[in-house]
């Protein structure tokens, strides 16, 4: 059965930036499966998915936010996260919203070690910090300190892994649940950026 529609768009609605991970999310990830149901849904695309460097992952997401038409809200996996938190500020000031779900850990995997140290500062923006007690790539710890210092709400789920096709995640109907979340919040309470 397919999730319930998201908010109808207008003049005011926001974008959906999906931000994959290390390695790309595949066809039966539920990133890619929202990705074909949203209405204008953006796909940040990368030059490299198996050996990632911070400078050319944060550049390509940075284009796609700030190309867009509207304010975005972020929909970030993984690696995906910790590109979002890297962002400057000129482009995180184009975002009113982020689910951001199964932070990596760059410090503990050599090929993702760029992208370390992570910024420990708040984001401008409301966001929603989904993790797993059971994640083998960020010990829920971690994902616990991530959500304190970034201000965001944190979903702790039991036994998920690391929220993708391995785990049993295709359609992911709770995390669609949170996206209209963010996405109605941004139309109720932020303001319309005037377009380039």
């Amino acid at each position: 059965m397919p999730p319930v529609a998201l908010p109808e768009t207008h003049a005011g609605a926001r974008a959906v930036v999906i931000v994959p991970g290390w390695r790309d999310s595949g066809p039966g990830h539920w990133q890619s499966l929202w990705a074909e149901r949203v209405p204008g849904a953006r796909r940040v695309l990368q030059a490299d998915w198996f050996s990632p460097e911070r400078e050319a992952w944060v550049g390509a997401l940075e284009q796609v936010v700030l190309a867009a038409p509207q304010p975005v809200v972020l929909v970030a996996h993984s690696l995906g996260c910790i590109a979002a938190v890297h962002m400057r500020p000129e482009a995180a000031a184009r975002v009113s919203g982020a689910l951001l779900v199964a932070p990596a850990d760059p410090e503990r995997r050599a090929v993702l070690s760029d992208f370390a140290p992570v910024p420990y500062a708040r984001l401008p923006y409301r966001n929603i910090l989904v993790a797993s007690d059971n994640d083998p790539y960020c010990p829920i710890r971690l994902a616990g300190a991530y959500a304190r210092a970034w201000g965001s709400e944190f979903v702790r789920l039991p036994q998920a892994g690391h929220i993708n096709v391995e785990s049993g995640h295709g359609e992911w109907p709770l995390g669609w649940a949170l996206l209209r979340s963010l996405l109605q919040d941004a139309l109720a309470t932020a303001p319309c950026l005037a377009a380039a």
